[in-house]
């Protein structure tokens, strides 16, 4: 009964947002649009807002390809996995920032959309960019992955570009299973492989290695407010054993990194960003 009580409260917030985006659209004239697109930015992503313009993206031309790549590869998996039973998925994504991956799943037709970005200014944007695309099943709001207060799971989480940013990665990893009831999509960088044993008590006793965390320093980033960094200056960048190992240890049965298409962003042709499906 509680549970199905939450889930009324949820779609009754879902319901009110749509007819307040649709009020404040319906009122907005295209100018309007375009100078609330130039008072948020500067933007991260780039966004096709129909007869409303585009935002253009901060990001130099030879790294926007990362975007279209990383998209094209989780959209592989999604219309894989759930195939026929799209407009019956509810999805989360966690780390959402201006709404980019939220907004697509929400135009799939999922029945609802929820992204939730530690940073109140890029949810001003992702519910700018929801508001002009009229998505009545997608809302977003702040909230941490180490804290993430959300209670029931999600067929569908999207992990995308954030983990290597985290200073407390696998207690998120295990939020992001608690979130998720059959599929979760992880975008990360990873750090190069390194393989062998630490002694465990005494020298005759040791351990294997199963994958490594890098710590990276990102104060810079961080202190400047920079966007595109975690919630602390710490990260934590995984190898590839190592993303593998967490997940299961997390609770994923099963883990997959998937084949980037042709003309992937170079990164990921190179394996040094993977997107990792993993499964209930």
């Amino acid at each position: 009964m509680a549970l199905s009580r939450r889930r009324s409260d949820r779609e009754c917030h879902l319901l009110a947002g749509r007819m307040a985006r649709e009020g404040r659209l319906m009122a907005a004239t295209t100018q309007e649009v375009q100078e609330r697109i130039a008072a948020l930015g500067p933007w991260f992503y780039e966004f096709d807002l129909g007869a409303h313009g585009r935002t253009a993206s901060v990001l130099p031309p030879e790294i926007l390809p990362i975007h279209q790549t990383r998209l094209e590869m989780v959209n592989r998996v999604v219309d894989a996995h759930f195939g026929g039973r799209l407009r019956q998925v509810r999805c989360i994504d966690v780390g959402c920032h201006e709404g980019f991956y939220s907004a697509t799943m929400a135009r799939k037709g999922m029945r609802e959309v929820r992204g939730i970005d530690v940073r109140a200014s890029n949810l001003e944007k992702a519910r700018l960019v929801a508001e002009v695309m009229g998505l009545r099943n997608l809302v977003f709001e702040q909230g941490n992955c180490e804290d993430p207060r959300v209670e029931e799971p999600y067929e569908l989480c999207l992990f995308l570009g954030l983990l290597y940013h985290l200073e407390n990665p696998m207690l998120c990893l295990r939020n992001i299973s608690r979130l998720t009831s059959e599929l979760c999509i992880i975008e990360t960088q990873v750090a190069d492989e390194v393989e062998g044993c630490a002694e465990w008590g005494a020298r005759e006793w040791t351990r294997p290695y199963h994958g490594v965390l890098a710590l990276i320093d990102e104060s810079g980033e961080f202190y400047d407010e920079n966007t595109e960094t975690g919630a602390s200056p710490v990260a934590t960048c995984p190898s590839p054993n190592a993303l593998h190992f967490m997940l299961k240890q997390a609770g994923f049965r099963r883990t997959e990194v998937i084949e980037p298409p042709p003309g992937a962003y170079e990164q990921h042709q190179r394996g040094k960003r993977v997107v990792c499906a993993a499964y209930k």
